[in-house]
């Protein structure tokens, strides 16, 4: 053979693989997902993974499983690797901090989704209005039923930033409609565990007219505890989050309303918010993204 041509050849060989090299080589965004045993985060995760496509970076994704140690092991792992932007959807606003701070001495930018961080800088935070929801949901009920409506409330996990802000929304409704609150437990936006904790306030509080379960996981979870005590006919349910299950609930007469969020929104905006950073750009401390409520 040849020897030029086969020089020829070979260099040309290596010149396309240092290119195919180059092509495959992204630049990668990470997101710590508080968990991806919830409808609502894995939309959040799609909505990510989307835009990243979109945009030629690899999103790498990590599941805390609503542990904050594991969170805290994702995000150190995140910056041995060298991760360049850190996307978290904290397991509790408060135990995330520590996870923050450790990206902030590693000079790894965060952006939170959803819920937010108590500590560390967090260059921006993206969510729905939680405190406007939590009021929807609340005038909805009242819109149902009218003034002095009995209502249970179950609550989310304590100490995350929607959990609180969404009961704050719901406690402003409650005052300003003279809602009877009779009882509010956290039922950590579980549906197995909605429905145990239901079951039992359902017990405990017969006269109830309307529940407001602080995200749709919870609230399937109730609805099945009312249809067993066959209760369907006379108690509402309002949910939050808008997720599949929650709106084809709705559409089926099983659930009243939900209070919409767009997690796919979230987590696209998230990735979009990464990508100015890293092109220097400025981006907003909050961003809000906007929600609506779902009826039949």
């Amino acid at each position: 053979m040849n020897f030029k041509k086969v020089t020829s050849y070979l260099s040309a060989v290596t010149f396309g693989l240092l290119m195919s090299s180059q092509v495959m080589a992204k630049e990668n965004i990470a997101l710590v997902v508080s968990t991806l045993n919830n409808p609502f985060f894995v939309a959040l995760k799609d909505g990510a993974q989307q835009k990243a496509n979109e945009l030629g970076y690899e999103l790498i994704v990590l599941d805390s499983q609503n542990n904050p140690a594991k969170e805290l092991a994702n995000v150190e792992d995140l910056i041995v690797k060298g991760t360049r932007v850190i996307l978290i959807n904290p397991t509790d606003s408060d135990a995330v901090g520590n996870a923050v701070v450790a990206a902030n001495k590693a000079n790894i930018p965060v952006i939170t989704l959803d819920r937010a961080s108590n500590k560390g800088e967090v260059i921006s935070h993206i969510a729905s209005d939680n405190v406007a929801g939590g009021r929807v949901a609340g005038d909805y009920i009242v819109e149902r039923l009218g003034s002095g409506a009995k209502v249970i409330q179950l609550e989310g996990i304590a100490g995350t930033s929607a959990a609180r802000e969404r009961g704050e929304g719901f406690k402003q409704s409650m005052e300003a409609n003279n809602i009877t609150l009779l009882a509010s437990q956290p039922a950590d936006f579980d549906r197995a565990k909605g429905m145990n904790v239901m079951q039992n306030l359902l017990t405990a509080n017969p006269s109830v007219q309307a529940v407001f379960a602080q995200n749709d996981e919870m609230a399937l979870g109730a609805m099945r505890a009312i249809q067993t005590a066959g209760r369907s006919a006379d108690i509402i349910i309002v949910g939050f989050d808008g997720t599949n299950d929650g709106i084809q609930a709705v559409e089926r007469g099983r659930l009243a309303a939900t209070v919409a969020q767009q997690p796919e929104l979230i987590g696209s905006i998230g990735v979009e918010t990464a990508d100015q950073l890293l092109k220097n750009e400025p981006v907003a401390e909050t961003i809000p993204v906007d929600l609506k409520l779902i009826t039949k």
